[in-house]
Formats: C-alpha cells, sequence, structure tokens
C-alpha cells in the first residue's frame, strides 16, 4: 500500500530530477502538468522543481531529445527549464553540474528521480539519497527512477541494490 507523508499536502513538494538526455526531457515536461493538477485539486503549492544535468546539448541530441541546432553548446538543463519558466509561468531551478563527488544533491528534496545512463550516475545518486535520510524516510519518500539500457525501471530507493544494472 502506498501511502503519501502528510507534509507533502501541506507545503512545496521539492523534486529533484537528475540528467535531462532523452529520457530526463520527458519526465520534466511532464512535471508542469502534475504541478498544475495539483494547484487545481487544493494544493497550497504544488511542485518545485530543480534539474540537475552538465552535459551541453550536440548536434547528435537534437536528432533523438527535444534541443535544437541552435542550442548546441548551451547546457542540458538550463534550456528545458527556462523553456518551462517562460511557458508555465514556474520558477524552477537549473543547476548545470553532474551529481559526483564534487556536486552532491541537497537534502531538502521530497522526491528524486534519476533519469541517467550510467551505474556510476545510479550508484551516486542512490549514496546520495540514502546518506540524506533516515533509513524509513528515505525508503518511503523518495523514488528513483532508472533507465536501463532499452527498459524501464521504477523501485523505491530501498530496492535499488537488489534490481539488475
Amino acid at each position: 500500500m502506498h501511502t503519501i507523508l502528510p507534509h507533502l499536502l501541506r507545503r512545496t513538494v521539492k523534486v529533484a530530477v537528475v540528467g535531462c538526455g532523452g529520457t530526463g526531457s520527458a519526465v520534466i515536461s511532464g512535471l508542469p502538468h502534475l504541478h498544475q493538477a495539483l494547484l487545481a485539486y487544493g494544493h497550497p503549492s504544488g511542485l518545485y522543481v530543480t534539474v540537475m544535468d552538465g552535459d551541453r546539448i550536440s548536434a547528435t541530441n537534437c536528432v533523438r531529445q527535444p534541443f535544437s541546432a541552435s542550442e548546441i553548446g548551451l547546457f542540458k538543463s538550463v534550456v528545458l527549464i527556462n523553456r518551462l519558466n517562460l511557458f508555465w509561468g514556474l520558477d524552477w531551478e537549473a543547476v548545470p553540474q553532474h551529481v559526483n563527488a564534487n556536486h552532491d544533491l541537497r537534502n531538502d528534496f521530497d522526491l528524486v528521480i534519476g533519469c541517467v545512463d550510467s551505474r556510476a550516475a545510479r550508484a551516486k545518486i542512490h549514496e546520495t539519497v540514502r546518506r540524506l535520510g533516515t533509513p524509513q524516510e528515505y525508503r518511503r519518500s523518495h523514488l528513483i527512477w532508472a533507465q536501463c539500457k532499452a527498459r524501464w525501471s521504477a523501485a523505491p530507493v530501498s530496492d535499488f541494490g537488489r534490481r539488475s544494472r
């Protein structure tokens, strides 16, 4: 049975999306709809999203991701967040850095969505989320989505180490 933690119904839900390539850009583009739905159903403030990705747009990204040739060389995270903020009137945040040993996740996120394509990046997200909360809190309030080769898997963080990567 899934339950919503009571504090998520009373305040802004802080979401981190790590990675904004093909999978991440699709996930990110759906979050404003969720934000608007929350507000329409009476949530006091909806979502606040922070997108983290240190990759820059390349010509090959323009073929399979929602970027254009005029954006080549810009940070993916900044381009996507600027689009959403302008269109939806949001004030969401882009962090144009990779989550790694030099740049960590903050400890104030309610939900961490990992949209990365390497084992090392997924391991870093897992390690960081696990370290930031008590075992019960992190099992109940964080979810990691990972793209694994050609298939999706969504699992509570506590199941992270038990799945084939």
